[in-house]
């Protein structure tokens, strides 16, 4: 029995991530910055001898003022011209802001480093994951996570080591100076201003993060539903919902606002609480200082003094509750797009997984069992084996699970193990476990066109060199000519630089179809899967490219996967595939002789449609390929 290499399940793509401490995110965040260890640490010295030369600007005013208290007509002021005080009051202030530069500028690297690479982590984690994660997911929010996660980088580490850390240094030299000059009284109003201010402000702001975080999801919704309305744009039309769509978009939009008005009200209370503990504080200071002027304890240049650092220290606390909501906000997001990073792939290499060693052999499907839901099972036992080089075709009602052999063969799902209770088996090419083998290997033996064919947002000819990105011009309208779409496209007027707009909606469904089958034919992989490959076409094109199909498909192991019949009558097996399971197995003439089930859906297909003569067909020129009856 061969062991499970399955994942425990994943979490559902809906469900919200587990609640991670900011300490957390933190810790997680940390080694993406630590990359650049030599200029965060260059950073931080900057920055703290951008805060020396700032506290030092009050102090040197101080001296300044001092030195120019002198009664009118005192001879001595001729004399007190204090020049050098002025030259390193200029060179003092243009230190701050020399420093602070230099602290940017050394640390942007690090910053821009650090969020390139965690979105391109998250990017390359998306595309790992499964299938059902990217059925279930909503676009809008998600890449909305997405950019709110890479700015939130950008944002904590702005608000924190540009703002909240240099204060905090600022606040400590300050209340150094004035306990070493002063009496302890200015050092107990300061701080105790400081307490009561910075717990207000915590408080508050904690209290009303529950709306803005309200806020935030309401417009995550309305952008949902505004990107999954754009996406359906034809769908809106044909039912003509424009007015119904901008109804139910209003309505989250009117969600959001009354979140957002309940937001603003509370950043209101929250800075006039703010402004009347600035206030008070100051004046206790002001009145502290006056009256030791008056006292003959202190001089003009230290009420000035402590007038500068008061002012210097509450003009970035005046923004501590915007700063803190900010960082917290910017945790909150941060920690959504590592919830992204860190959601398990339900589909993973094994450890120790290897290459495929023979994608030229034989494929094998051994009692498989599957189910998308536990409750509704869609293969019940499957068995069955394309011989190399050899053409299978899987006929049969809808729902039956055609199309999901297609997605177990690429490995989007794996076969259900034995211990879900849904039974087990496994599927093999050339002898291994495709559970066995690296994914990437395995997709590169494969080749599909695929019945609903979605192109990317760029030219004919990108999508067709997808197949094979290092593939020549010649060789990509090698292909476009094999899948009859060369003519079509040499007709525009910018030829294979036409953009098929968003999807490839710019296109017709069978414009559409030849794209994705010439992209295979370029690819040219071992095998091959045609599933409804020629749906979308009409009959004549139809016929030419079931030819083209025919030649690409000689000598490969090909797996079709077909509603129209008279497409598949070459196939040297052809199976009828019901509520997951295989009711009638054989060559087309062998299945018609029966009488059963298939022998039935040809007739009725036949009925349907007006005499024509057959096509060509897959397996015409395959050596063994049976002749149509």
């Amino acid at each position: 029995m061969r062991p499970a290499h399955s994942l425990p399940p994943a979490a559902e793509p809906g469900a919200p991530a587990p609640a991670r401490s900011d300490a957390a995110t933190l810790r997680r965040l940390f080694p993406y910055l630590w990359a650049y260890k030599w200029r965060v640490l260059a950073a931080l010295l900057f920055m703290v001898g951008a805060k020396l030369a700032n506290v030092s600007v009050p102090v040197l005013l101080k001296h300044l003022v001092d030195a120019m208290t002198l009664q009118p007509g005192d001879p001595r002021a001729l004399l007190v011209v204090p020049a050098a005080l002025l030259v390193g009051y200029g060179l003092l202030r243009f230190s701050t802001s020399l420093f602070t530069e230099l602290r940017e500028l050394v640390f942007a690297r690090a910053t821009e480093g650090a969020a390139r690479r965690i979105s391109l982590e998250v990017f390359r984690h998306l595309h790992g994951l499964s299938l059902r994660f990217h059925l279930e997911r909503q676009t809008g929010g998600m890449t909305r996570d997405i950019e709110r996660g890479s700015q939130a980088v950008h944002s904590l580490i702005s608000y924190s080591l540009y703002s909240i850390v240099p204060t905090l240094i600022e606040l400590v030299l300050v209340l150094g100076i004035l306990g070493v000059r002063f009496d302890w009284w200015f050092v107990a109003i300061t701080g105790s201003a400081l307490v009561v201010y910075i717990g207000f402000t915590v408080w508050v702001t904690e209290w009303r993060t529950q709306f803005r975080r309200s806020m935030n999801e309401l417009g995550a919704k309305a952008q949902s539903r505004a990107v999954d309305s754009l996406l359906n744009y034809e769908t809106v039309k044909y039912f003509n919902n424009e007015g119904f769509e901008a109804r139910r978009y209003d309505e989250q939009l009117e969600r959001y606002r009354r979140a957002a008005v309940r937001s603003q009200t509370t950043l209101s209370l929250l800075n006039t609480g703010q402004q009347m503990l600035i206030a008070l504080s100051l004046v206790a200071m002001l009145w502290r200082a006056t009256q030791g002027v008056v006292d003959g304890r202190m001089t003009l240049g230290d009420l000035v003094m402590v007038n500068a650092f008061m002012i210097q220290l509450y003009i970035p606390l005046n923004f501590l509750g915007v700063l803190y909501r900010e960082i917290k906000q910017s945790l909150v997001d941060l920690e959504k797009m590592f919830a992204l990073l860190e959601r398990e792939r339900e589909v993973a290499d094994a450890p120790g997984a290897r290459p495929l060693r023979h994608p030229d052999g034989d494929v094998q499907f051994d009692d498989v069992h599957f189910a998308y839901e536990p409750a509704r099972p869609i293969l019940r036992g499957l068995s069955f084996t394309i011989p190399a080089g050899r053409t299978v075709a899987v006929v049969g009602p809808s729902g039956a699970g055609k199309s999901t052999l297609a997605r177990l063969l690429y490995r989007f799902y794996d076969v259900d193990p034995a211990s879900a209770g849904t039974g087990g088996g496994a599927i093999r090419i050339g002898g291994q476990d495709i559970r066995d083998v690296t994914q990437h290997s395995l997709r590169a033996a494969i080749g599909i066109v695929p019945q609903d064919t979605v192109l990317f947002n760029d030219t004919i000819g990108y999508n067709i060199a997808y197949g094979r990105p290092d593939a020549s011009p010649a060789e990509v309208e090698a292909a476009a000519r094999a899948a009859r779409i060369h003519a079509f496209i040499a007709a525009t007027p910018k030829g294979y630089d036409t953009t098929v707009g968003e999807r490839g909606l710019k296109l017709s469904g069978g414009e559409k179809q030849r794209v994705a089958i010439a992209r295979t034919l370029l690819k040219n992989p071992p095998i091959l899967i045609f599933d409804e490959a020629t749906s979308a076409l009409d009959s004549a094109n139809e016929r030419a490219i079931q030819a083209e199909l025919a030649s690409a498909a000689r000598g490969k192991t090909t797996l079709v996967i077909a509603h129209r019949l008279s497409t598949v009558v070459d196939a040297h097996e052809i199976l009828v595939l019901d509520a997951g399971q295989v009711v009638e197995r054989g060559t087309h003439a062998e299945l018609l002789s029966r009488g059963g089930v298939y022998a039935r859906m040809w007739s009725l297909q036949q009925n349907e449609r007006l005499p024509e003569a057959a096509p060509a067909t897959l397996a015409a020129s395959q050596d063994g390929a049976a002749q149509p009856a």
